[in-house]
């Protein structure tokens, strides 16, 4: 790996191969640049590499999925990944298909040569397979910035793609050609209806979700939310065999770690608190930038978090999507009343956004463009779900939870541990997502669910109500961060006209002066620049032209 090691993929595999009219000169390339891959399936115009055996599902014996759990039996490609949320290679006497699970979770990067498409589990074995110098995808960095995740089929380089969710290349063997094709999910094609589920019905659903885990140690990072205390509600109704742990989430508050002392009390839940180190942020900064290829600004403070589950020997319950589903998240009044399609859009894409800084953080060309690039992309990336009943919460879970915070749980706790994600189980999203948006308005079906897994639990304060007023130091710009955050958009400033002069004129007042980045809009949009300079610094060597495309513009 270029800066850094490879993750250890031990719960889930690391995959690359190709499809199509490869050059096996170009795949042995692809091969010797990521980690130690062995092949399991070549014939022609189709090879798989693995990091660890991987079996053939169904009568067929070309039908391969990487998930850790996957199809028992032959089923086509969009089914696997809406029911397993797992990529695959299907290889078929007149086609190859390479596929994604429905929401993408398991990343599969691509990069299309000639006739044939070359693909991993990561982006930097693909770039040697990329002529250099490489050239900076703008589009994503303007989704980086805005939102903390890119869109589409970006990442930082626009040699290599990302294979959107419930999509498929396929290589027709007749046509000798590639195309692409596109699936609605099972949620999207089934637009659900209220059927009256109960918060009875949603927790004996959880207990089902949970249930294919009853004889496997898990580990249940339980903080001061909703999520975690329903999941560990339900696992300890269960008899499960359950830790949990909990850290600093770096938000000023630190709520969580007294609240999880209580939830995980009334549990009996042994429960132990993963300590922070402030000087420590810069290592822990990078190595989650590194770790997740520059694809997001979020999870720094996780990063010790996750290096201590990969040595617990147990997976992992996380409650990913649980927000959109029960209580609205991020579903503003304005996106609930919007008028018109475009409205709704608009009132979603602002409340996805960071809002502004406490003072103009880029140039105006560059901000314009920033704004003009993500509401295009936001618009392409949600335009199947225009209309849908649910269309509010699936966007959201199409495009912040797959993009960005489930990198944390797929790409910081995996690949060496299993994380479990409950609230994916066909059946628990079916149902809530068929429960109408003005009943989990204010959280108020959330807390009838809370109340019907354990009302004792239930009661506890929540980081979800009123907090207590304390504030503790953000480690995120104490002063081993200002120091790091400072030289980092040092080299951020090289590349011209993307910074305001009031944000030049901070940074030449040295680090101490990005004291003033505290509030949780300016310190977001910190972070996205930071991150910018600092793949500007493991990258730029191999880096074409920086002149970005609003340079000039006025």
């Amino acid at each position: 790996m270029r800066k850094g090691m490879w993750p250890e993929y031990a719960a889930r595999p690391y995959v690359c191969g190709a499809i199509g009219a490869y050059d096996p000169a170009r795949l042995e390339l692809l091969r010797d640049a990521g980690p130690p891959v062995r092949e399991v399936h070549r014939a022609q115009d189709a090879a798989l590499l693995s990091s660890s055996p991987l079996s053939s599902y169904g009568e067929d014996a070309g039908r391969f999925a990487w998930a850790e759990r996957g199809p028992g039996g032959a089923m086509s490609w969009w089914a696997a990944g809406e029911t397993w949320e797992t990529p695959g290679l299907i290889d078929e006497p007149d086609a190859v298909t390479l596929h994604t699970g429905a929401f993408g979770l398991i990343d599969v990067y691509y990069l299309a040569d000639g006739d044939a498409i070359y693909f991993a589990g990561g982006i930097e074995p693909l770039l040697a397979l990329a002529r250099r110098p490489y050239e900076v995808n703008w589009d994503a960095w303007a989704a980086i910035l805005k939102l903390t995740y890119p869109l589409l089929e970006d990442t930082p380089y626009r040699e290599v793609r990302r294979l959107p969710g419930s999509t498929a290349l396929v290589w027709s063997r007749p046509a000798r050609r590639i195309t692409v094709e596109k699936r609605t999910p099972r949620w999207v094609r089934e637009e659900p209806f209220d059927r009256g589920v109960t918060a009875g019905d949603i927790v004996a659903l959880l207990h089902e979700a949970l249930k294919p885990f009853d004889d496997r140690p898990l580990l249940v990072p339980v903080s001061g939310g909703y999520d975690s205390r329903l999941l560990a509600s339900v696992a300890t109704a269960r008899k499960m065999d359950v830790e949990s742990w909990t850290t600093s989430p770096d938000d000023g508050l630190d709520n969580d770690i007294d609240f999880a002392r209580y939830i995980t009390r009334e549990l009996g839940i042994s429960h132990r608190i993963v300590p922070q180190d402030p000087a420590a942020y810069p290592d822990e900064a990078r190595w989650a930038a590194r770790r997740l290829e520059y694809l997001t600004s979020h999870h720094a403070w996780y990063s010790p978090f996750a290096r201590e589950v990969h040595k617990a020997g147990r997976a992992v319950v996380d409650g990913l999507a649980g927000g959109p589903l029960m209580k609205n998240f991020l579903i503003t009044a304005d996106a609930v009343g919007a008028g018109s399609s475009a409205d709704r859009q608009a009132a979603l894409l602002a409340a996805l956004a960071t809002g502004e800084p406490h003072l103009p953080m880029l140039s105006a060309p560059a901000l314009a463009f920033v704004d003009d690039r993500v509401g295009a992309a936001f618009s392409q990336a949600t335009s199947m779900l225009r209309g849908h009943r649910s269309e509010l919460p699936l966007s959201v879970l199409h495009t912040r939870t797959a993009r960005g915070i489930a990198r944390s749980p797929v790409n910081l706790v995996g690949p060496e541990a299993t994380p479990v994600f409950p609230f994916l189980y066909p059946d628990f999203f079916d149902a809530t997502l068929s429960v109408p948006v003005d009943r989990k308005e204010g959280g108020k079906f959330y807390r009838e669910i809370l109340r019907a897994a354990n009302p004792r639990v239930a009661a506890l304060p929540s980081t979800n109500g009123a907090l207590p007023h304390r504030r503790v130091p953000l480690r995120s710009n104490g002063p081993a961060a200002r120091e790091w955050n400072h030289r980092m958009l040092l080299k951020a400033a090289t590349v011209q006209g993307l910074m305001s002069e009031r944000m030049l004129d901070v940074i030449a007042r040295g680090p101490d002066a990005l004291t003033a980045f505290g509030s949780w809009n300016s310190r977001f949009w910190l972070r996205g620049l930071v991150l910018f300079g600092s793949w500007l610094t493991d990258y730029e060597d191999v880096l074409g032209d920086l002149t970005p495309p609003w340079s000039g513009a006025s």
